[in-house]
């Protein structure tokens, strides 16, 4: 069985970070590990608190892993400090690990902020250029473009100026534009993934379950646009079968994929 370790927060309400991955990896067949390096006080309605691991507990889960089942792909998710930021960093250099997908996860569904402004600099100069692909949602994309983003247009504009500044590959999700939910897949060449839009408020944690699902394909072994493929029509399918749980954004089904 191919592994995956998933390096990000812990969400108490199960919808969205180290559990999201956790699901995703498991209904993708991998075995999945985690270090968690923020617990939050969460669930459907918000973000209500933050609380950062200590830089050598993360590192040391992190040397643990490696030192006894070396993950095939490392997906990185949450980071709110830039010392953590630099402390996963220098342990995943120092591993050499492969297969690393950087979910660059600045604001919560609900709208908290979970990634601190001192921090961003970090985020792109630290990770990005040990990461293999990055997958921000389109507020996320606007930070690192710098203009507001409104069509598929304006998607590959984006997706151009991330890849040519930071040297990276972008996986540019399109849900949050107002007609389509196309996904948009940048190495210097475009590559589209198309789904329906689905009406659907529960959509927690849809972004850590996507970027998770990529993460186990590639642990598998997949060419990244097939890896994308499948994380693309599993987290549709996901949304596509909604679990009415909480009293706001409930989560999305990570089983639904499997049981089409």
């Amino acid at each position: 069985m191919k592994t995956a370790l998933t390096i990000a927060g812990s969400d108490s309400s199960g919808g969205a970070g180290i559990q999201a991955d956790l699901k995703s990896f498991a209904a993708n067949g991998v075995f999945g590990m985690s270090v968690i390096n923020s617990v939050t006080s969460q669930n459907t309605t918000g973000v209500f608190g933050v609380y950062d691991i200590p830089c050598d507990v993360v590192a040391s889960q992190i040397d643990a892993v490696f030192k006894d089942i070396f993950p095939d792909a490392v997906k990185i998710g949450m980071v709110s400090s830039a010392e953590i930021i630099n402390t996963i960093a220098d342990r995943l250099k120092h591993y050499n690990a492969k297969n690393i997908v950087l979910d660059t996860i600045m604001v919560s569904t609900s709208g908290c902020k979970l990634l601190r402004d001192d921090a961003i600099d970090a985020l792109t100069s630290v990770l990005f250029p040990i990461a293999d692909i990055i997958t921000p949602n389109l507020h996320e994309a606007q930070i690192l473009c710098g203009f507001d983003i409104r069509s598929e247009s304006d998607m590959v504009r984006a997706a151009d100026v991330i890849y040519n500044k930071y040297n990276v590959t972008v996986l540019l999700k399109g849900g949050h534009l107002a007609n389509t939910s196309n996904d948009l897949l940048y190495d210097g060449n475009e590559t589209w993934f198309e789904a329906v839009r689905i009406d659907n408020p529960n959509t927690h944690g849809t972004g850590c379950t996507f970027s998770a699902c990529l993460t186990a394909e590639l642990a598998k072994g997949a060419p990244l646009k097939s890896a994308v493929k499948t994380a693309k029509d599993f987290i549709t399918a996901a949304i596509s079968h909604p679990l009415n749980i909480g009293h706001g954004h409930g989560p999305t089904n990570h089983w639904a994929y499997s049981r089409l």
